[in-house]
């Protein structure tokens, strides 16, 4: 019965697998997340991105090897491979290829791959990028050292407010990490978000118009008495080897909550599975969460573990937040509320939803403890341990066109009963400076708006600003 996943089926950490984890898509044959039935999340199509070359080849002088195409072609084939839902095509140079004729291909392809082999100035081969860059999709350009003095002209194109991303680079693996983020805003548009009793957070985020209209993303709202319903058709004895086999067999301790109280959890996550089944959902949020049936922390827990997204409180702007991440990284998101200790320069988290595979559904479960929710000092809840140096980043997707984000390094884990059960402090570039200037002027709203931030494990900050270059939005340092 249960729903977790074979390590070997996890495409590797960071961007590797990223999307697949999210989407049930394809690897070796494999179907990488499914409920019982394989039908969960359902398999979409891969991400079509369209690769050019363009410049000469050949023994002359500021030319490119004849065999670095075939060099290219093998690289991308792995790609392929490690990201598992991507699929390339085209393929052509320019020349001799005619560069308007490329051009018209690109109609159905969700992003382009730019090969920058050679070339003078802002001659020929510059001139054929810049017109495949102007056909708006979002577009990568690789332009490997003694390429050429093209390079000079590029950066023109981000100025002008065009999506591409430069990569004036040697290191190839910088193509799996910009491939992975081109499969964001198309997996974006194939997405639907279950909505209980309601979105909150910034005004944008809560209109399913302009969720629809900005990202694709498609709103399902539900009532609480829906998901009541829900909870009641679960058969209890599944439940109950729910209950036993992840969670109550794997923690470390349990301190409150009753065995009864766990099993009527473990149910809660079988019943929103099941509606996340019927509404073809990649993510639930609910802001009645901590009332009945159950409180949705280990619902919630459970789904980040398996790759989709389950976040508290109904924060749209955060669940926005960790599908993007998702898409990106194969990470899932910690909804922190956060609090300063400028004496330790500290940025200290704190929440009583966690996931416990913290680096991806692939990793390892980290040490937890069930609880009960602080507030309320009633239901299921987790204590989850964080690894002591792990560097994160720390993130908040708001008005549908900003992204404001950090870093940090985790050094301190503590059980503070005046906090929520799950607790980490971070070393901040400068907390007090932060202090100041969170929100950075932009964010607005209520309590939980303004307080909300989202954690991921890993340093994704100039991914972030890359991604933000393709899907047009801001990316603000608070």
């Amino acid at each position: 019965m249960s729903d977790l996943i074979n390590r070997r089926q996890f495409l590797g950490a960071g961007a590797a697998g990223a999307g697949a984890m999210l989407l049930g898509t394809q690897s070796g044959g494999r179907s990488v997340v499914a409920g019982e039935r394989g039908e969960w999340p359902l398999k979409l199509p891969p991400v079509k991105i369209y690769k050019v070359y363009v410049g000469r080849t050949g023994g002359i002088y500021l030319s490119r090897p004849t065999e670095e195409i075939d060099r290219f072609e093998k690289y991308l084939a792995g790609v392929e491979r490690r990201l598992g839902d991507v699929k390339f095509v085209g393929g052509e140079l320019v020349p001799p290829a005619d560069v308007a004729k490329v051009v018209a291909k690109l109609e159905n392809a969700d992003g382009v791959l730019l090969f920058h082999l050679s070339g003078h100035g802002g001659g020929a081969p510059a001139q054929a990028m810049g017109r495949i860059v102007d056909a708006g999709l979002p577009t990568a350009v690789f332009s490997q050292p003694f390429s050429g003095h093209g390079w000079m002209y590029f950066p023109q194109w981000q100025k002008a407010g065009r999506k591409v991303v430069l990569l004036p680079t040697s290191h190839w693996g910088e193509l799996d990490q910009v491939v992975a983020l081109m499969r964001v805003a198309p997996r974006l548009r194939q997405t639907r978000i279950v909505v209980v009793r309601g979105p909150r957070g910034t005004a944008a985020a809560c209109s399913a118009k302009q969720v629809k209209e900005r990202l694709g993303v498609e709103l399902i709202p539900i009532t609480v008495e829906e998901t009541v319903k829900a909870h009641q058709a679960v058969d209890l004895k599944a439940a109950q080897i729910e209950a036993e086999q992840y969670w109550l067999s794997k923690a470390k301790k349990i301190v409150e909550p009753s065995t009864e109280e766990v099993i009527s959890s473990a149910r809660f996550y079988l019943a929103m599975k099941d509606l996340m089944i019927k509404k073809g959902a990649q993510a639930i949020t609910s802001s009645g969460c901590m009332g009945r049936p159950a409180k949705g922390c280990l619902t919630f827990s459970k789904l980040n573990d398996l790759g989709l997204v389950g976040a508290c409180e109904g924060d749209m702007d955060s669940t926005l937040t960790m599908l993007i991440f998702g898409y990106a990284f194969g990470v899932p998101g910690f909804i922190s509320d956060p609090v300063f200790d400028t004496a330790s320069n500290a940025l200290i988290h704190f929440h009583c939803t966690s996931a416990t595979k913290m680096d991806g559904p692939a990793g390892k479960r980290l040490p937890f403890t069930i609880r009960t929710q602080s507030d309320s000092e009633r239901g299921v809840s987790l204590d989850v341990e964080m690894p002591i140096g792990q560097v994160v980043t720390c993130a908040k997707f708001i008005n549908l066109d900003t992204m404001l984000i950090s870093t940090g390094k985790i050094f301190k884990v503590t059980h503070d009963e005046l906090g929520c059960r799950t607790q980490f402090w971070t070393e901040v570039a400068d907390a007090r400076k932060m202090f100041h200037n969170w929100g950075a002027g932009i964010l607005k709203g209520n309590t939980m708006t303004l307080l909300h931030r989202v954690v991921f494990f890993g340093d994704h900050l100039q991914n972030i600003k890359n991604l933000g270059i393709l899907m047009g939005f801001r990316v603000v340092e608070e």
